[in-house]
């Protein structure tokens, strides 16, 4: 049950770039259309969590758990991987492609995610890296890349080589991402609480980077662009709520590796799906792309069969 709600969770991620990519179009600058995306989702928080009772009981919590030394301060942070991630987006995807892109920041999300249960970082239960698990993420991997194998292309290894870094870092902290707010969730009691803080962190690091870049260009530097009035342009930010908040819960029943691998799996059929309903220039939906995306299903049974070497000897 926990792993089909990583699936239906991660089916949102592709819905949130095709949404973000398209404002960021309209508007003419990713940064600009993230930053809208983040604030949508943080007022919507904060609607939903002064509504509910939980929501409410989570937020006065907050204060006191970072007071009390339940949530280290620096945890707060956590939404500063959202940020990386669509900083990433923004400036490696049309150098790397979209399937090159996924496969550097899947390859960094998998070994993180061994790496987080391996230590039990943010106070996780610690999971060993057993051999049942090290197959699933060479099979995950193995998948993903057969998956997008009819988009990718790659024109100067060379400059590859040189941009590769910034996906799979953001790649790589997702994981921590995923732990820290899930930390956070049990100490206020309410994954509301810490998905909200998961959003400011998240604005303020992307703020930053926008005046970074406005300040780079010069006294003659853009204004911040014109938004549509189309409502949908601005449903990023409802989507970034589902699958932010769905992970802080997750990561206490499946663990760090397995939400990643659940969600990894729902990113695949979303993208599969929006390829197929409403193809945008330069969609591939092909067999690889099929039978990719059921592989990566198969091995995420595969990371959850509660193999023990003990009953093969016997």
């Amino acid at each position: 049950m926990w792993l089909a709600a990583a699936v239906l969770a991660g089916i949102a991620i592709p819905a949130q770039g095709r949404v973000n990519g398209a404002l960021g179009l309209r508007v003419g600058d990713g940064l600009e259309a993230a930053l809208a995306s983040f604030s949508t989702g943080l007022v919507l928080l904060i609607g939903i969590a002064l509504a509910l009772p939980s929501g409410r009981a989570g937020l006065s919590e907050i204060v006191p758990s970072l007071r009390g030394g339940r949530v280290p301060w620096w945890y707060l942070g956590a939404g500063l991987f959202g940020a990386l991630f669509v900083v990433a987006q923004t400036f490696t995807v049309g150098i790397l492609g979209i399937a090159v892109f996924t496969i550097a920041a899947v390859t960094g999300q998998t070994i993180s995610g061994l790496l987080v249960d391996r230590v039990g970082f943010a106070q996780g239960r610690r999971r060993p890296v057993t051999g049942i698990r090290l197959l699933a993420t060479v099979l995950t991997l193995a998948s993903v890349a057969y998956t997008v194998a009819p988009k990718l292309s790659v024109a100067d290894p060379a400059a590859l080589l040189a941009v590769i870094v910034l996906p799979a870092a953001a790649g790589f902290g997702q994981s921590f991402q995923s732990a820290m707010n899930g930390a956070s969730a049990r100490a206020y009691g309410s994954p509301l609480a810490a998905t909200l803080m998961n959003f400011v962190s998240g604005i303020v690091g992307l703020a930053l980077a926008w005046g970074v870049k406005l300040a780079a260009s010069g006294p003659g530097r853009p204004l911040p662009g014109d938004f549509p009035g189309d409502w949908w342009y601005y449903t990023g930010g409802v989507l970034g709520v589902v699958f932010i908040g769905a992970a802080a819960v997750l990561v206490r029943h499946l663990g760090v590796l397995l939400t990643g691998l659940g969600m990894i799996g729902g990113q695949l059929l979303g993208s599969l799906a929006l390829d197929a309903a409403a193809p945008v220039p330069g969609s591939v939906v092909a067999l690889p792309t099929v039978v990719g995306t059921l592989a990566t299903l198969g091995a995420m049974v595969v990371a959850t069969l509660p193999w023990d070497r003990r009953q093969f000897r016997r």
